[in-house]
């Protein structure tokens, strides 16, 4: 807090003597990280007596009393986000009380490993047992959380079907669509990929089945899900008997042949994470081609946070989306790492500006407010008037994960 009271004593100085101060990107990622870490403690606080709840949302107006918490169960895709963003915590602070929520928050998603009847298997399971994995020095929990994510990767791996190659996404719909497949589900492989080199250090016979089914789905997600642009389709849909496609579609962009934000952030970040887990080129290529359509795209902003949809009409007096402007800095950062001397500064210089915009009071809550979320101002599904300017629970795990990945690359 005393950190957050400088800074802004800083710039305050500085507007009076008619200059524009800019904190150093150090500073701004440990009083974002700072900020975060006190907000978090406010919701495990008010969330921990729920039993089985895990926050999603808040509706309400920032600076004003009331507002509604909007939670779920484990079994919504995005329960694995909150358990996740306190592990990065815990990381960053050393913070013992984080590292007990993490593994309590943790613990309530468990149940999702036997999931067969939803995509999102990666996103529940990979964001907190593979994070707890990750930063746990507990041997016997790291033991437990090994079966668990490889039980969730078999699990995911039902909804495989071998001649169409992809993961099927939603079972609804069915007279809409035979075999839907989301640009989402590009998430879900690191999930696929982690247990394939598990199970090939065990000696289990399914590892090269797993590894198989990732790349399958991510090669087949890149010839049918992007134009010639590197747009991309939301939905695609196959047929169940022959495995080609049989629609092109969305479901939360704006049309059917426009770009919703969102799922672009999904395909950047999809193939970045397949190309450091495969060292396969041409996902490398995929992912560069991807953020040149997203960094140099006529209707993005200069503050590098998107329009919930690149092609909506309305642009610019549309909502903006945070989470997509999340998901793509940290995308950004790691895609740097792999990249030209050249690309790498390009895609330092839009991560740094978004990550400084979030961090703003324009995009960051005060503390207290907000229902405890870090950003404001993410988009849901904007067609369905759903998660329209609010909180999402995935948008703070991004942006927390973009800062983590700044401050260790700094």
């Amino acid at each position: 807090m005393r950190k957050i009271i400088l800074l802004m004593c800083v710039a305050a100085m500085a507007a009076c003597c008619g200059e524009k101060a800019e904190a150093p990107l150090s500073e701004v990622i440990d009083i974002a990280l700072e900020n975060a870490r006190t907000q978090y403690t406010l919701m495990a606080e008010k969330y921990e007596p729920q039993e089985g709840r895990l926050p999603k949302s808040w509706v309400g107006k920032v600076g004003e009393e009331g507002g509604e918490d909007i939670s779920s169960d484990s079994r919504w895709w995005c329960s694995g986000f909150f358990p996740g963003t306190l592990w990065y915590l815990y990381e960053n602070s050393g913070d013992e009380k984080m590292l007990a929520w993490a593994r309590q928050f943790t613990d309530r998603v468990e149940r999702e490993k036997y999931t067969t009847t939803n995509h999102d298997v990666g996103f529940m399971l990979m964001n907190s047992f593979g994070n707890g994995l990750r930063i746990s020095q507990d041997a016997a929990e790291n033991e437990r959380y090994k079966e668990v994510l490889l039980t969730g990767a078999r699990s995911l791996a039902t909804r495989f079907q071998p001649h169409i190659g992809l993961i099927r996404s939603w079972d609804h719909n069915r007279d809409k669509w035979q075999y839907p497949v989301i640009i989402d589900n590009m998430m879900n492989l690191e999930l696929m990929l982690w247990a394939a080199n598990y199970a090939m250090e065990e000696g289990f016979e399914d590892a090269a089945a797993l590894r198989k089914i990732a790349l399958s789905h991510a090669d087949s997600t890149m010839v049918n899900h992007f134009r010639e642009d590197f747009g991309s389709y939301h939905v695609v849909s196959y047929d169940t008997l022959s495995g080609r496609v049989e629609m092109r579609q969305t479901h939360q962009g704006y049309a059917d042949e426009s770009t919703w934000s969102r799922g672009e952030a999904w395909g950047l970040y999809g193939y970045t994470m397949m190309y450091r887990l495969t060292k396969e080129q041409r996902y490398l290529t995929q992912a560069q081609e991807i953020a040149k359509f997203m960094i140099h795209h006529k209707n993005m902003p200069t503050d590098y946070i998107p329009y919930w949809d690149f092609d909506e009409p309305a642009i610019p007096n549309v909502p903006r989306d945070a989470s997509a402007a999340a998901i793509m800095a940290s995308a950004l950062v790691e895609l740097a790492d792999f990249s030209t001397p050249e690309q790498a500064a390009e895609y330092m210089k839009v991560a740094e500006i978004q990550v400084r915009t979030l961090a703003s009071p324009e995009y960051t809550a005060p503390v207290g407010e907000n229902g405890n979320f870090i950003l404001m101002h993410s988009t849901g599904g904007f067609p369905f008037g759903s998660e329209v300017d609010v909180p999402l629970t995935y948008a703070d795990y991004y942006f927390i994960e973009a800062l983590t990945r700044l401050k260790n690359r700094l």
